[in-house]
Parts: structure tokens; sequence; C-alpha cells
């Protein structure tokens, strides 16, 4: 039930969910609605507090109760609310959701009070379902700005940021101001970051357009607001926006605090600025901040972002030494830097004077010591490095630090950072044993660490150890599993070529509640596909396709692709292809490397030469080894000599070397006897002699003897005019 219910909730969308006409696209003018609804000056005033107590609201009362019975309710699930008995008064709107609540004092308090109480997924649903309740009934407008605010600032909090994007669109288009609490929520936790930055940019534009007089200072953004969006920009990678919002605090009065100087980091980070990141501690301080313990985090995430290890082991040594002078060595790390980015692009420049601080000589005026955060990013540059012995290394110094510095204690993301590096070398066992220490300290694992000790065994195609340890997290641990953790089990199915157990892990998933992923469905597509079931595959797609909750991507249409093609089934595949096409989803490089495999597969040379030519048309930079490959073998074994040539062309001047030794090979043993019949008729020996010309074209690319060179090289004696056998 839950689930279908938190499905349904996707749907409540700015269109069609809400009322008010077409999508706001937050690009546009998203201007509140015309004075002919009555309403305008009305839907302005915005709310005094974000609170669970509501008063009495705004809007108009436009769906009064049609029944006296109704009318009761209504004012007993009133009276329910303000004894501040939630729970009571969710269990009446649910024995009456068609009725009940009647009136925008009841309605707005209700939504507020579900809204306040809810703390996780679980306990907002029941907000959720209200809004629903209220959606099917089209009494959306009982609500005001701050229960409103409240449900958009919880759906967020849920992580539900496709509802709260939806309520606080919904407002601006009724005229109400949501609290800055709410669209800092939703701003902060919205993907992609540029759907962040319009719905940012459409409240700052309502709030200009608004009479000042109507503005509650509770709507107006603050330095939290503009930290949120100033971090969506950097998520982004939009230094120009970046620079323009950062220009706007002032307008706004919000003062840059030590947060804004951390998202300055990650922005100069983002845009590969090493010598403005090294210099914004200084700006901080000559500006009166004091940073914190994040702000140091940053600077060795950035220097790590970088690759710049040994930097990043610099500002950690520094902070273990309680060093108050790391302006310093910042400032040295300037300096070398200085040569370095003599190229830097126009949007990246603009972040310079957000960054230019004084000259006079700084120190902070409290040392930082690192902490288990600052060691697991220093960690991750190991990892990335590949330097899996310096990951262990730290672990320990962290371990033995932590007797005198509580604060360098390995958390459960340190241990799970090396035990991903030990998986990633292959070192399975030895993870394994970071597990068991990770017990022996007192951490406990979760979901994620024992996902990344499964992925390892899976890897490693040890399935059965990997069942072994997935008992250990339920029975012993209990800790449940997630999808990530069934798609990891199901993957290892398919490597291990066992797709009855990639079908019962998928079944028990189901079985537990867990609804599956596109990547569920994928993988389990790929186990039929791999064991030669395309049909059973296509019944899982079908299933797929049957499942409101995942979208069918194209991975799932080329995992069918690759079905029938693994068994030469090149027609079936093609009206997949087709299908795919009509459904708006475009072949890429992927479908046409099953294809050409499906080809050869099925002897139709043929086909081939189609395929290759829309390769040509479509994808011919994004055409890998894998696709030219297969593409060249088909033409080499039909003696397509030309067209080999145009594909070998290609793939050497992508830098792809192709396979020389097997090209002689197949050329010698299938078509060393080739020629000419005397008896063909002229077309046919001229069509003949363009090929032979090919062939020897194609002989001379391989270095064999050849016409080009004068060779005197024959397997038997070449007879002008014979039949080629």
């Amino acid at each position: 039930m839950l689930c279908r219910t938190r499905y349904s909730l996707q749907r409540l969308q700015p269109h069609p969910a809400f009322p008010g006409g077409a999508t706001c696209s937050c690009s546009c003018s998203c201007s509140p609605p015309s004075s002919s609804s009555g309403n305008q000056h009305q839907r302005l005033h915005p709310a005094a507090a974000l609170s669970p107590a509501t008063s009495r609201s705004t809007a108009p009362l436009t769906h009064a109760p049609d029944h006296d019975d109704d009318g009761a309710s209504d004012d007993a699930l009133l009276a329910l609310l303000r004894a501040h008995d939630t729970d009571a008064a969710y269990s009446l709107f649910s024995s009456m959701p068609s009725a009940l609540p009647s009136s925008p004092t009841t309605a707005s308090r209700l939504l507020a009070q579900l809204s306040f109480n809810s703390n996780g997924p679980d306990a907002f649903s029941r907000a959720a379902r209200l809004l629903q309740s209220l959606r099917a009934r089209g009494a959306l407008d009982l609500l005001d700005a701050n229960s409103l605010s409240l449900a958009a600032a919880a759906a967020a909090r849920s992580r539900d940021s496709r509802l709260a994007h939806s309520l606080l669109l919904y407002m601006l288009r009724q005229g109400l101001l949501p609290d800055r609490r709410a669209y800092t929520a939703a701003v902060a936790r919205l993907t992609p970051p540029t759907k962040a930055l319009r719905l940012f940019d459409a409240v700052l534009r309502h709030l200009r357009r608004s009479p000042p007089e109507l503005v509650s200072p509770s709507c107006l953004p603050d330095a939290a607001a503009f930290n949120s969006a100033l971090s969506a920009c950097a998520d982004a990678g939009d230094c120009r926006r970046f620079r323009q919002l950062f220009d706007a605090m002032s307008e706004w009065s919000a003062a840059a605090d030590a947060l804004t100087y951390n998202v300055v980091i990650k922005m100069c980070a983002r845009a590969g600025r090493k010598d403005l990141v090294a210099r914004v501690l200084e700006r901080m301080l000559s500006s009166g901040l004091a940073p914190c313990a994040t702000t140091f985090h940053s600077l060795v995430a950035a220097f790590v972002g970088f690759g710049d290890i040994a930097t990043a082991e610099r500002i950690v040594q520094a902070m273990r030494e309680e060093r108050k002078d790391i302006c310093l060595l910042l400032r040295a790390v300037a300096m070398d830097c200085d040569g370095a980015t003599d190229v830097v692009e126009e949007g990246a420049a603009l972040l310079d004077d957000i960054v230019a601080g004084s000259e006079q000589e700084l120190g902070a005026d409290e040392a930082y010591p690192p902490n288990a955060r600052v060691y697991t990013t220093l960690m991750k540059g190991y990892m990335n490095a590949g330097r899996v012995d310096d990951v262990v290394a730290v672990l320990r110094a962290m371990r033995q630090e932590a007797r005198t510095a509580p604060a360098s204690r390995p958390d459960h993301v340190t241990y799970t950072t090396v035990m991903s590096a030990l998986v990633g070398a292959g070192d399975v066992a030895r993870a394994h044993a970071v597990l068991d220490e990770m017990a022996a300290d007192g951490v406990p694992a979760n979901r994620v660490t024992y996902n990344v000790l499964l992925k390892g065994y899976c890897q490693q195609l040890q399935i059965g150890k990997a069942r072994e340890l997935f008992e250990e997290m339920v029975t012993d641990a209990g800790i449940q599993p997630g999808v990530v953790t069934y798609n990891t089990l199901m993957d290892g199915c398919v490597l291990s070529d066992d797709s009855a157990g990639a079908l019962a892990f998928f079944n028990e998933m189901r079985s537990r509640g867990i609804a599956p992923s596109t990547v569920s469905y994928t993988t389990l597509m790929k186990a039929f596909a791999v064991s030669g079931q395309p049909k059973v595959a296509h019944k899982v797609f079908e299933e797929m396709e049957r499942d409101p909750r995942v979208t069918v991507d194209r991975a799932a249409w080329n995992m069918l692709v690759e079905g029938y093609c693994r068994l030469g089934q090149v027609e079936t595949a093609k009206q997949v292809v087709e299908r795919m096409k009509e459904r708006g989803v475009q072949p890429d490089v992927a479908t046409y490397g099953s294809l050409a495999k499906g080809v050869a597969m099925a002897r139709k040379p043929g086909e081939a030469l189609v395929l290759w030519n829309e390769v040509k048309e479509r994808c011919l930079e994004e055409a890998d080894e894998e696709l030219l490959g297969a593409l060249a073998d088909v033409c080499v074994r039909a003696a397509f000599f030309k067209k080999a040539l145009e594909i070998v062309a290609c793939m050497e001047e992508k830098g792809i070397a192709p396979n020389k030794t097997k090209y002689k090979k197949m050329y010698i043993e299938m078509h060393s006897r080739m020629f000419t019949s005397k008896h063909a008729s002229q077309a046919r020996q001229d069509r003949r002699r363009e090929r032979k010309r090919a062939a020897e074209a194609f002989k001379f690319w391989l270095g064999l003897p050849n016409s080009y060179y004068g060779s005197e090289w024959r397997i038997e004696p070449v007879l002008d005019g014979d039949d080629p056998i």
C-alpha cells in the first residue's frame, strides 16, 4: 500500500495536479492569477510564521460542506487538531477522505500538523495522502501559505523533492509566497541542479514583484537560502550564475558566512581554479569570518579532486600539527599555481574578484585538528590514485590517533571507504577482515557497507560466499536489504551464468515489499539474454513496461536486442529496434554493436553493409572498438575488402589498433584462392577485377605480398578469368 501511495504522489506535478493552467517553467514570468479571480490581493498575503498552529486561512471558503453531518465532522476534526491529537484527527480524516476537511481552517491546520510531525518518508505519507485527497476533490485552494510551506519543507526533508518542487510552484502560481525554510530545503535537495536554480530564480522574481508591505520577513532569502542556490551553481559548474547570486546577496541583506565560502571553495574546485582555492581561506579571514572544520575539509576535498594528493597531505599534516598559519601554506600553493593557470575560461575568471583577499599576514585564531571526515576524504584520494596500502595506513593512523583525539575515530563511512578500496583492488578477503575489525571497534556497519562487500564477492564469482554474507547481514546484523542489495546479488548471478538464481532474488525482493528499479529489470533481462533465453527476457521487458514505478530506458531496449542477437535472430532484433525508435528512443553504439554481433552470428554480410551505412550516419563519432571490430570481421569474412578498408581506416583514425594478425589468418584461410573466371561475362569480369583491386589493397594494408609491389607470392597459380572457389 505504501508503494502505491508514494507512486501516486509522484503524479502531483505542477501540471496537471494543481490548478492554474499550463506548466510553470520557472524560466519565464510566473505571474500570479489575474484579478478576474477576485482574490489577487488576498493571495499575495504570505504566512506570518512557519508553525503547525495555523491561523484562519486567507483563502476564501469555496468548498462549504453540503450537509450538516459534514459540518459536524469538520468541527470534530478541528477540535482534535486544537487538542493536538494529530493521530486521532488523521484517523477521522481517513474515515471520510471525500468530505473532510471541508473548511480552510481545518484543512490548513491538518496539513500543517501532519507536516510538522513528519520525520521520515513513512510519516510524511500521511500529509501526502491529504494533499492527494484535496487535489482529487479540487479543494487545494483551502490551504494557506503557511501549511503549504510546511508541507513543502517536510516533503524535501523526506527526500520527495519532486513533490516539494510541485507545491512551491503551485504556491507561486496562486500568488502565495513560500517561507524561506521551505524553498531553501527544496533547492538544497532538488536534482538536477539546474532545476533547483530555476526554482530559486522564480522565488526571487515573485518576491521582487510583490508589494513590499505584503511580503513577510520570513519569506525573504537569507544566507542559508543563497548557500543552497550557490551550491547548486557549483554542482552545475555555472560560474556566471554563481557570481550573479553571490553579488545578489547584498541586495537581500544576506551576509556571506563561513558556509558561503565553503561553497566558494567547491565552485573554484569545480571550475578547475586551483590557484583560487588556495586563497579562499585568506578572503574569509580578511572578511572577519572564522573558518570551521568543514572549511578545511572542503580544502582537502578540493585538492583530492584535482588529483593533487601531495597538497592534500600537506594540509592534513598541518592540521595534525595544529598549525594556525595554514594560510602561509596555501599562499605557497597559490604561488606555485600562478604559472599553471595562464589560460582561464571566461566563466571561471568571474570567480577572481570573489576570492581576492588581503595581502596582510593572516592567521587563524583556532586550530582545527583533522577529524574522521577529513581523513576519509584523503583516503578517497589515495583510492582514486590506486594507493590501497596508503588507504589502509590512514585507517591504522586514525585508530591510533583516536586514543587522544576522539574526533579522529573511524566511523562507518571510513571503514566503508577502506573496504571499497580493497574490493576495487580485488582483495575481498582483506575487505571482509576490515568488516570484522569494524565490529570489534564497536562501529556498526550499515547496508552500504554490506553492499560493498557483496559486490566484491560477486565480482570474484564467489556467489556462495555472497549468499552467506547476505544471510549474516539480515539475520545476525539485523540490516534489511534494499533494492541495491538485490541488484548486486542478481548481477553476481548473471556473472555466474545463473539465471535461475537471479530470478529467485528478484522474486524474493518483491516478496519483501521492495519495489524493483529499472536496474533490477535490466539485470534480470541480462540474466536470461546471456543464458540464451531471449523470449523470457522479452517477458521481463513487457512486465517492466507495465510497472508504473519504473521507466523503460535505452539500456532495457539494448538488453532485449542483445538477447536476440546472441542467437543470430537478427530480424527479430531489428523489429525491436524499430519499436524502440517508435517509442522515441534512438539506438546508440551498444545497440549497433549487438546488431553487428547478430549479423556475424547469422552470417548475413549484406546486413553488415546496411548497418555500417547507418552507423556512419548516426553514431560514427561514438563508435567503439567492439562495434567497428565486429563489422570489420563480417566484411573480411565476406570478402567485402573495400568496406573492410573503410572500417579499419576509421579504427586507426580513432586510435584503435585493428588486429592485423587475425585478419591475415582469415585472408589466407578464406580468400587466398580468389580469382576471376575466364568464361565470365565482361561485366562480371569488371566486377571481379574491382574486387581483386580491393583485395590487393587489403593485402597491402595487412603487409602480405601483393601486386602493388610486384610480388610473385602465390598459394596456387592464378589464372585470369577463372571463377572463385
